[in-house]
């Protein structure tokens, strides 16, 4: 299983709305400068987390984005559920109950299911405050005289 790109600059330009939720609605073009991503493809992902009520949009001059709630709310697996759909390992995991004609049968789908449960349970137990904590304590520690 790969994240996409997608996936990826999802999470962080979420996780930089976190770090910047005091500043109020924050600009598309400030997020892809601190981040160095393109706008335009921030602008792509921008719709998929507004239909799920993830964002609050803003328009005009002071205009832009923020979290709907706040990044103790969010999970890395929500986040990567939107933008990359399933986080199946394999295709036959996609639907509940399992679909393939084998599954009765097939001797590897206990792997698998297992394996799914792994991700998920893990994606799902690591919030963006998570992260934003683990960050501030990598630098509070990295000091030097």
């Amino acid at each position: 299983m790969k994240i996409s790109t997608k996936g990826r600059y999802a999470l962080r330009m979420l996780l930089d709305l976190a770090q910047h939720q005091n500043d109020g609605y924050v600009a598309l073009k400030d997020i892809a400068r601190r981040q160095n991503v393109s706008k335009k493809y921030l602008e792509q992902i921008v719709p998929m987390l507004n239909k799920s009520d993830i964002l609050l949009a803003s328009r005009g001059f002071q205009g832009g984005y923020r979290l709907a709630q706040s990044p103790d709310k969010y999970t890395v697996g929500m986040i990567l559920r939107i933008t990359e759909g399933s986080l199946a390992p394999v295709a036959c995991l996609d639907h509940d109950p399992v679909l393939c004609d084998r599954s009765a049968d097939c001797i590897t789908l206990p792997v698998w299911q297992g394996l799914s449960r792994a991700i998920n349970e893990y994606l799902d137990s690591i919030t963006l405050q998570d992260i934003l904590d683990q960050q501030q304590a990598t630098f509070v520690n990295d000091y030097s005289i």
